[in-house]
């Protein structure tokens, strides 16, 4: 019986009276234009003309149907009063296609010709239940027996049972129509296929964006954090014995935090969705631009800090990258590259190849002997998203040296040639150190980043060393222009 008087029946029966309270306008306009059509009617003809001015004015409410507004309006009226189980189906936005506003046409037709179906009956209705109920209960004597004499002639129903089922039977009815509603409204009022697919592509974009962006915080803030700890460790044992290198360990362990404290506020802020008018102006945040090489369009970006601490190194390593790889006019293009707090067009962040030489600083500080190959000159040329995943992929291989293995011998190969960039990176076999848990995740954000530029990735151990090669395809041309 709750189906039939509960809450949600009531809301239901009101969502129908509404919809009939709206047919009103059509129904007076399509009856005052059929009765104004040059034909004879007699007393059953009258009644077939305002019983066809509903199907006449439901042709006219299909007209305001498809103006945009109408599905935010019929969205949120349905989603408050229909009690529909998939409410949060239900559309508030504006029809902006035409397949939408079919839909929303299709619905205002059903909910205004149920609305007033039910809003006769439930005027109608109820004074003849009364009627009869009164009648059968010999309330108001003989008025009510002439009434029923000209309702039913000489058939004298039972009326307190006739009445009582007439009411039964409009609950019925208004329980009916509003479940058909109800079970319409999804369909009619929900996303159309196109604006489901939208919505899943932005949803895709959205946790790919935020993979990206947690990939980011893990290589950089993970390698600080590897860094510091062994450089700390270095700097406690030598305190004593060698106060110039523990001067320079606890320097670099200054600059490490620093950068990794960049780091995080520039993921935190894409994290946040910060405009990046209130961040460019943080902390001294250099002007990004982005485009082609030489293009010399800037545009703000967030704020951009340092991997060195202040001084003449800074000074030469500062500021940010852009995107398509050019310059701004505000500083060196090696200035903007070293920094970790930059945004590029795309939304990339982290610096490129031209900081290598201080990531490979602190790894030596760390204790670590790296040995590299490579020409710099060429990795000067590499397009600025490749080089900047290739840095990224070289910080999670030297940190994951530092952490498994230890400071022992390492060796960087950096080679693009045949339009590919190969990086290659090997190290003795450490004792093996127990894993962290929840661990595994920086060669996951190699094999990532690789197959994100379509490149390859391979790790593992071979003849007692750990090599780790990726090679990440160059776009052509893999320079830039002179």
């Amino acid at each position: 019986m709750s189906g039939l008087f509960g809450r949600r029946a009531v809301l239901r029966w009101v969502h129908l009276v509404l919809g009939g309270a709206l047919l009103m306008p059509y129904w007076f306009l399509s009856e005052l234009l059929l009765h104004s059509l040059p034909v004879r009617t007699g007393p059953v003809g009258a009644l077939a003309l305002q019983l066809l001015g509903l199907p006449v004015g439901l042709v006219f409410a299909v007209f305001t149907a498809l103006v945009p507004m109408v599905r935010a309006l019929e969205g949120t009226a349905a989603r408050a009063l229909c009690g529909s189980a998939a409410a949060e189906e239900l559309s508030a936005t504006p029809a902006h296609s035409w397949d939408a506003r079919r839909r929303t046409a299709l619905w205002y037709v059903l909910h205004l010709g149920l609305g007033g179906i039910i809003s006769g009956l439930s005027l109608s209705v109820p004074p003849l239940a009364a009627v009869l109920i009164a009648s059968g209960a010999g309330v108001f004597g003989p008025p009510a027996q002439q009434l029923m004499r000209v309702l039913f002639g000489g058939w004298r129903p039972p009326g307190v049972l006739l009445g009582l089922l007439l009411l039964l039977g409009l609950f019925a009815v208004v329980t009916a129509a509003g479940a058909l509603l109800a079970r319409c409204a999804p369909a009619l009022l929900g996303p159309t296929p196109a604006e489901r697919l939208a919505a899943a592509e932005r949803r895709a974009l959205e946790l790919a964006h935020r993979n990206r962006l947690a990939r980011e915080l893990h290589d950089s803030v993970g390698h600080a954090l590897s860094a510091v700890t062994i450089q700390a460790a270095a700097a406690r044992r030598t305190l004593a014995t060698d106060p110039a290198f523990t001067a320079e360990a606890l320097a670099a362990i200054e600059e490490t935090a620093r950068a990794a404290v960049a780091e995080l506020d520039t993921v935190l802020g894409l994290l946040r969705e910060d405009p990046p008018e209130a961040a460019s102006h943080e902390g001294g945040g250099a002007a990004t631009t982005s485009g082609a090489a030489g293009s010399g369009r800037a545009r703000r970006g967030y704020p951009a800090r340092g991997w060195a601490r202040p001084g003449p190194t800074a000074s030469a390593q500062g500021a940010a990258t852009d995107h398509g790889g050019a310059t701004s006019a505000h500083a060196p293009a090696t200035d903007r590259a070293t920094k970790p707090g930059v945004v590029g067009e795309g939304g990339e962040t982290g610096p490129t190849l031209a900081a290598l030489e201080v990531l490979l600083r602190s790894v030596r500080l760390a204790g670590a002997t790296v040995e590299v190959e490579a020409v710099p000159a060429e990795l000067a040329g590499l397009a600025p998203g490749v080089s900047r995943e290739a840095y990224r992929i070289v910080q999670e291989g030297l940190t994951n040296v530092l952490r498994h293995a230890g400071p022992v011998a390492v060796r960087l190969r950096l080679a693009p040639a045949d339009g590919w960039l190969r990086v290659e990176l090997t190290n003795p076999l450490g004792p093996g150190r127990p894993s962290r848990p929840g661990g595994g995740r920086g060669l996951r954000g190699i094999a990532e980043r690789a197959t994100a530029l379509r490149g390859s990735y391979q790790a593992g151990p071979q003849d007692g060393h750990w090599q780790l090669a990726v090679a990440l395809p160059l776009p052509q041309p893999s320079r830039r222009a002179p």
